[in-house]
């Protein structure tokens, strides 16, 4: 795709805004008839990326409506916080029929980079394993049919390994080492006292580029957050994984070790319906971390009852707590407006439901020194339901009090959640909070391998670990893999991670073995995202004292060899 200078720099400068939306009718005579658009590329033949400068954003809103909503950017954070032997996976690797370590498979990255010098990524003749460096951060020529970033290949990677100076030929760095502990531990070299779950696949990695300032601002993120990402990026950086496996004419697993509070959690948005469409794909494997909100206080729920007073929520913030962004879901047949009350007993009266670019209110306190903005989404494309959106600016010390009035009510079901933990100070809470459907997204996602995390050594769930179920009912987890005190490399050495991020690259390993053993080696060509997902849940560990799927552990714990054993009963 060939675009004007004058696109280009419409599209790099700091105060343009990118989306993604479906590919209808309706958007291509909108930006047609429109100079405030530019229409970038198409990903997936399906959905398009598109430009708009930030102060026009709410007109773009306004003229394609609130069917929109999905279309802007979510923006995502990393989910951190040997595994081999309880997965099943060393087995595998030295029972001599199988001996599967990930020959003829790539393992994707979409996270905070790569460290590719490390001697884990590196073949013995000082080679590099990873085929394809994407860092969209960086300037200089985009990969073919992209509009942003740099590629280094494979050839420049082993011309930059063999120089004294690496980094003046390469300059891809990952400057926070999240991307380079997730490779490793999937798909790290295989040494004398360590191996990642896949050493012999090859790697693609991609570095994110970090949120604009509209977005940042949009969801109240913390000016102190560094690592934060739009979900457009994310889908750009599997979006140019793919193409890579296509070129290369291999099977890859794809792992996604970010998530968001932000979204339906239903499956319906842009980002979560474009992943379930890639995990379809022959060849690919997709999975997901699934969070680690379980005891963060993040996300409440309950039911409205008709001709009843309303619902209320407590919410708690500590000193200099600074921006809160709340995000209320209702479902299509219900709609709800609400009103908030501050700690001082200063009240922003029920606002009327009025669906809209702006917020339907914007209200500056009296008594204490804070700023309340209300808005609403509705019917939001897909479920239908209904988004109010709360942010109160500066907000004060003590238990604010939200209210939802029930406009119309027969279901009457609603979920409240706060940013996930990073995005919103320690110090806001929940009273009323509750551990379940506090799985992050893109892992709500139809169609993807939602992770969850537990401790190998003690048996027991990583605390953390977000729960199910999703909002529209599915049983969430789909398994948990080891999750704590991982071993991996950062760019400055070996060290742990606890979290769903890193049983997600345990996971993606795992997924990669099946793949050699599916696609490339013969045995069920067609293997993709839902065989791998189905073989896995078969073999997983169930303890008898526990009823299974159920919203902690899903189907149980991954057990690869299990799986393999097992596979002639499928």
């Amino acid at each position: 795709m060939r675009l004007s200078p004058e696109m280009l720099t419409f599209i790099h400068a700091p105060d343009t805004v990118d989306f993604v939306t479906r590919a209808t009718d309706a958007f291509f005579d909108y930006a047609h008839s429109s100079d405030e658009v530019v229409v970038g590329q198409l990903l997936s033949g399906r959905y398009v990326l598109g430009y708009v400068k930030a102060e026009n954003f709410h007109r773009l809103e306004e003229a394609l409506g609130a069917a929109f909503v999905s279309s802007a950017s979510v923006v995502l954070g990393l989910l951190d916080r040997p595994a081999l032997e309880a997965s099943g996976v060393s087995q595998v690797h030295s029972q001599p029929y199988l001996s599967l370590k990930g020959r003829g498979v790539l393992l994707g990255f979409v996270d905070t980079g790569i460290d590719y010098t490390q001697d884990i990524f590196r073949y013995a003749d000082g080679s590099s394993r990873i085929q394809y460096i994407y860092d969209q951060t960086a300037e200089g020529d985009p990969p073919p049919g992209f509009l942003l970033g740099r590629e280094y290949s494979k050839a420049e990677l082993d011309a930059a390994l063999a120089s004294e100076d690496p980094y003046s030929l390469v300059p891809a760095r990952d400057e926070s080492g999240h991307g380079t502990f997730l490779a490793s531990v999937a798909a790290g070299k295989q040494t004398e006292d360590f191996s990642g779950v896949a050493p012999d696949a090859e790697i693609i990695a991609v570095k994110l580029k970090k949120a604009r300032p509209f977005y940042r601002e949009k969801y109240c993120v913390p000016a102190d957050q560094e690592y934060a990402y739009e979900s457009s990026a994310v889908m750009l950086g599997v979006e140019y994984i793919l193409r890579k496996a296509r070129e290369l004419g291999r099977p890859v697993a794809i792992c996604i070790g970010l998530g968001t509070n932000a979204g339906s959690h239903n499956g319906y948005s842009v980002f979560e319906e474009y992943l379930g469409g890639v995990s379809i794909q022959k060849g690919v494997c997709l999975c997901a971390a699934a969070g680690n909100e379980a005891e963060a206080r993040h996300h409440t729920s309950g039911v409205l009852q008709p001709g009843e007073k309303p619902a209320q929520i407590d919410l708690k913030a500590g000193e200099n707590a600074g921006d809160v962004y709340l995000a209320v879901w209702n479902t299509v047949a219900d709609r709800i407006s609400l009103s908030v009350r501050s700690p001082s007993g200063e009240l922003v009266g029920r606002v009327p439901a009025r669906p809209g670019a702006s917020p339907a209110a914007d209200v500056k306190l009296v008594l204490e020194a804070a700023r309340v903005q209300i808005e609403y989404h509705f019917p939001v494309e897909g479920s239908g339901g209904q988004l109010s959106v709360i942010r109160i600016l500066g907000i004060t010390p003590g238990v604010w009090t939200i209210q939802l009035h029930g406009d119309i009510v027969l279901n009457g079901q609603y979920q409240v959640w706060l940013p996930m933990t990073g995005f919103v100070s320690p110090t806001v809470e929940f009273l009323a909070a509750t551990p379940e459907c506090t799985i992050t997204s893109p892992a709500s996602a139809v169609g993807l391998i939602c992770c969850g995390a537990y401790d190998s050594a003690g048996k027991s769930l990583y605390a953390k670990s977000s729960r199910g179920p999703a909002w529209d009912g599915r049983m969430l987890p789909d398994l948990v893999a080891p999750g704590v005190g991982v071993r991996g490399i950062y760019p400055y050495g070996p060290g742990l991670m606890s979290g769903t991020s890193a049983a997600a690259a345990v996971l993606a390993g795992i997924c990669a073995l099946l793949l050699q053993w599916g696609v490339r080696e013969g045995n069920d060509p067609s293997m993709g995202t839902y065989q791998v997902r189905a073989y896995l849940i078969r073999g997983c560990l169930r303890r008898d004292d526990m009823s299974y799927p159920n919203n902690q552990w899903g189907y149980g714990s991954v057990q690869l060899m299990r799986s393999f054993h097992l596979m002639r009963e499928l």
